[in-house]
């Protein structure tokens, strides 16, 4: 709570000194009349040269100043010098956004307090592909040294294309032209995570980027080229108890723990892990620019990344919910401890089953995308044609191998403690160090099991787009009037293969010594080592995998989803003064039309054998109008005031569009029944007001505060619609011999639009040059933010009841406060800065062991980042050299999830610090 106070004073004492010592610092200049006055301060900002870290930020300054929306930005300060190793650390330290860490890097993104599906990601202005099974984009895969910087829309204009509803992230590499002279830049980075060396992989890790930037025939050609290649170790201590958490009952009921008083919130399982691995990460981005006049340029932008991650989680499992394959005697908790809210926190529990499991991931990632755009002039028309293509393939192979001490039963007794800020701890009491008395053999949980998911996303767009003079009737209050149209035609598509890894003809076997790796310590959730081994050749030496995707419960799992989205826009750019206060903006409409639709199989279990695999399509189409307004409005001191209003939608989640579903006839009644997507979502909807205030000193400093307001006007949530129309589905049905007719009408339980609410929320930022306010401290500075978010929206998700708890939930993705802050010092060469972001508890929605999203309570982060390097001046021989040090989560922030209450974990996950050495040259 001292830290908030802390984050938040810095913000807030920054506005009040920077306004305070504004009028000090500034001595204002006269303009000519009906002009805004300017400051002797800017205009001498404007003609000094920095570099480094404050070039990043003045250049951000900059971009956020001039914007006709609300936006933030960051800028690279150097060719290759983001200083993050993907772009979503370097777009999560932004005001109002957080991101969600997977595997230990920040991956998705959230904007002003909603999920990432409500935002979607352009790439040089063209809307994106996802890896993932949505829309929002995986950052991870894309390396920060390839980005010249990012701009965040918070406030769409009816000119921005494929905007979201929560904003609008825009990632933006180099344009060739833009530069004076040629520039080639190398990096090299060797890095070591805290945790050490473990299993089938160590903890060293490194980066190497180069980039080249060109310009030929006398500048009217540019072309640019930068590869990036990064080697990442998977490092993770992980405990994990199993979903749901439920109340136990008598001895009759199904909830029934033996020696665990009845109503106690219990856990049906626990495991601790060490999963060990790399991802290796290679990235292209190019650009050709060719410019033989001012009245014509054409730019040919491509991008290429390809990511392989492997890895294998060396776990200790124990089903504590009584069941032990049936053998006697009973498992029985001893001594078990219940706190005041009714929770089960630890005991010893007797005659359980124990199990030690290899469980292995490969997954390949690529993404492809290509670009061209020309900008021309006919006449007094400034035309644009843009064509774009992007797909993305995600490959995966999971395999697991259960083990288990023979002959049966070997059963061991468990003491657990249950940790609500830490590991919890599962202390067995065997031995099971040793690989040889360790067999694959057919456990309570099989000898093992598979899948083979893929999924692929492409996505083709083209757009024509004019800015036309202003009619006479509107020149006094317009600029100009911008015209455009874009087609997008999407396609995205999902498998996943499953099966069964059974024992080969040998039986009960050992794991050979050729396939061991060693020993992992499991020490820090209580117990010793357990062994590591290779786990896909296991499955080739002594199992058979052979997946299929055509059984009742797999076909569900396969869809596809199409669409087709036209758009129109006109908007009106206005340019213009009110009495003495100049004005900026725009005003305009954006019309999309959406032709969407899903096809699948479904099996239906009222067909005859052999038949029971039916073809599904669905969808449907609509128009959206969304009109807008942005406001900028210019007076004295450099201080602006922006307003803006917008209708604005996000298209729902590609996997809730699926068409696939499970469907079935309930013999005794006739009532069918069906679960599954919904191919006739409308979007979400909302309408939306901002208003900020931004006080600027040139592009030094800047000082800034932001509501802003979105009325939903609808929520999609899974609920079961009791009145379904199932006539095509029961046209065939026989029923059998005693058995009623099929009703038309039964439950089926999907994603629907429901009644939405309100967000808002407070934004305060700041960014300041501490010599401002004291010369002796030349070289410091901060950038500082703090928000404050707020909903009325509830959501109940049957799909996830177990997870969150059977009561409403606030929305996916809302921390109620986020905090950002960067400390740093540049001066003669010499760069460091102390970066922490923090966010409060949000509910996270995560993929669990069957693919689909559940939803979790997520507690919140503070992660610390500090990095120091020095950079040799023009008059040394070295000139060029940067070296530096770097640590990323310093502080080792864990990642934590629970259910419903805090004193009932889900997952407590370390991934270590990580410590980076290296060098940039620029030639």
């Amino acid at each position: 709570m001292q830290l908030k106070r802390n984050l938040l004073s810095v913000a807030l004492a920054s506005a009040t000194m920077l306004i305070a010592f504004g009028a000090q610092a500034q001595v204002a200049t006269q303009a000519p009349e009906g002009e805004p006055s300017r400051t002797d301060e800017t205009k001498t900002l404007d003609s000094v040269v920095v570099t480094g870290i404050r070039a990043g930020i003045e250049t951000s300054i900059d971009t956020k100043k001039e914007s006709t929306s609300i936006v933030e930005a960051i800028s690279a300060e150097d060719i290759g010098k983001l200083p993050d190793v993907s772009i979503a650390e370097s777009i999560a330290r932004l005001p109002g956004l957080s991101a969600q860490r997977v595997g230990g890097r920040a991956q998705v993104i959230s904007v002003r307090g909603l999920s990432p599906d409500f935002a979607t990601t352009l790439l040089n202005g063209r809307e994106m592909v996802s890896t993932g099974d949505n829309r929002s984009v995986e950052f991870d895969q894309y390396p920060a040294e390839l980005m010249s910087g990012v701009t965040v829309y918070k406030t769409p204009d009816a000119g921005l294309v494929g905007q979201g509803l929560s904003g609008t992230i825009d990632m933006k590499t180099v344009r060739p032209l833009d530069y004076d002279d040629t520039v080639i830049a190398v990096s090299g980075r060797y890095q070591r995570n805290s945790l050490g060396d473990a299993g089938n992989a160590d903890g060293d890790g490194n980066r190497i980027n180069a980039a080249y930037i060109g310009q030929f025939m006398d500048r009217t050609v540019g072309f640019s080229i930068g590869y990036s290649h990064t080697e990442l170790p998977i490092q993770e201590n992980q405990v994990g108890l199993y979903e749901p958490w439920s109340q136990t009952t008598d001895s009759t009921g199904d909830h029934f723990r033996n020696g665990v008083p009845a109503g106690v919130y219990f856990s049906d399982g626990i495991k601790a892990l060490r999963r060990t691995g790399e991802v290796e990460r290679d990235a292209v981005m190019a650009t050709l620019q060719y410019r033989p006049s001012n009245d014509w340029t054409s730019t040919l932008d491509l991008f290429h990344t390809k990511a392989d991650q492997e890895d294998t989680a060396n776990q200790f499992e124990v089903n504590l919910g009584g069941y032990n394959g049936g053998f006697d005697p009973v498992p029985v908790m001893v001594n078990p401890q219940v706190n005041s809210d009714g929770t089960f926190t630890g005991g010893t529990i007797l005659n359980v089953y124990p199990l030690v499991r290899g469980m292995y991931r490969k997954r390949e990632d690529k993404i492809d995308a290509f670009g061209w755009a020309n900008d021309f002039n006919v006449g007094q028309v400034r035309m644009k044609a843009d064509i774009g293509w992007s797909r993305a393939e995600r490959e995966e192979l999971l395999l697991e191998n259960n083990t288990q001490q023979i002959p049966r039963p070997q059963l061991d007794n468990l003491g657990l403690a249950y940790n609500s800020d830490g590991f919890s701890w599962l202390v067995p009491g065997r031995d099971y160090s040793n690989p040889e008395t360790l067999f694959l053999t057919n456990t309570i949980y099989g000898s093992g099991y598979g899948k083979v998911p893929r999924v692929e996303d492409e996505l083709k767009t083209y757009t024509l787009a004019a800015s036309l003079p202003t009619p006479q009737f509107a020149s006094g209050f317009l600029s100009d009037i911008d015209v455009g149209l874009n087609y997008a035609d999407r396609e995205k598509q999902k498998t996943q293969p499953e099966g069964n890894i059974n024992l080969g003809a040998q039986g009960d076997t050992a794991i050979a010594q050729d396939l061991q790796y060693g020993l992992v310590n499991l020490g820090f959730a209580g117990m010793g080592y357990i062994p590591a081994w290779n786990v896909p050749a296991a499955v080739s030496r002594y199992m058979s995998f052979e997946p299929v995707d055509n059984l009742s419960y797999l076909i569900p799992k396969a869809w596809t989803v199409d669409e087709k989205l036209t758009t129109g826009y006109v908007k009106g750019n206005i340019d213009t003064e009110w009495g003495s206060v100049g004005v900026r903006g725009n005003i305009g409409v954006q019309i999309q039309h959406a032709d969407q639709s899903s096809r699948a199989n479904f099996f239906d279990s009222t067909q005859p054998a052999g038949q029971e695999v039916q073809p599904y399509e669905n969808g449907k189409t609509y128009t959206d109008y969304l009109p807008s307004m942005n406001l900028a409005f210019l007076f004295a001191h450099d201080q602006t005031l922006r307003v803006a209003l917008a209708r604005q939608v996000a298209r729902p989640r590609v996997d809730q569009l699926r068409a696939s579903l499970e469907f079935g006839v309930d013999t005794a009644t006739g009532k069918p029944g069906a679960s599954g997507g919904n191919p006739e979502l409308d979007p979400w909807r909302a309408n939306a007001f901002d208003i900020s205030y931004e006080k600027y000193f040139g592009t030094k400093a800047y000082v800034a505060a932001a509501y802003f307001y979105k009325d939903l006007r609808s929520y999609i949530y899974t609920q079961t619609n009791d009145n379904f129309d199932f006539s095509a589905f029961v046209a065939d049905y026989v029923p059998p011999a005693g058995s009623p007719p099929a009703q038309t009408t039964g439950n089926f339980t999907a994603p629907y639009n429901g009644k939405g609410g309100m967000l808002q929320g407070i934004e305060l930022s700041a960014s300041l040059p501490l010599d401002m306010l004291w010369a002796p401290l030349e070289g410091f500075g901060i950038v500082a933010s703090a928000s404050f978010n707020d909903s009325d929206i509830k959501i109940l998700d049957p799909e996830s009841a177990s997870s969150v708890g059977s009561d409403p939930i606030s929305l996916p993705g809302l921390s109620d406060e986020v905090y950002n802050l960067t400390a740093y010092y540049e001066r003669s060469g010499f760069e460091a800065r102390l970066s922490q972001r923090k966010r409060s508890d949000f509910i996270g929605e995560i993929g669990n062991f069957d693919g689909n999203r559940t939803l979790r309570y997520v507690v919140g982060e503070d992660q610390v980042d500090a990095q120091i390097s020095y950079s040799f001046g023009e008059a040394s021989s070295l000139a060029g050299l940067t070296l530096l040090f770097e640590a990323s989560n310093l502080t080792n922030s864990p990642y934590q999830t629970y259910a419903g209450t805090k004193d009932r974990p889900l997952e407590y996950i370390e991934w270590g610090r990580t410590y980076l050495v290296g060098l940039n040259y620029k030639f």
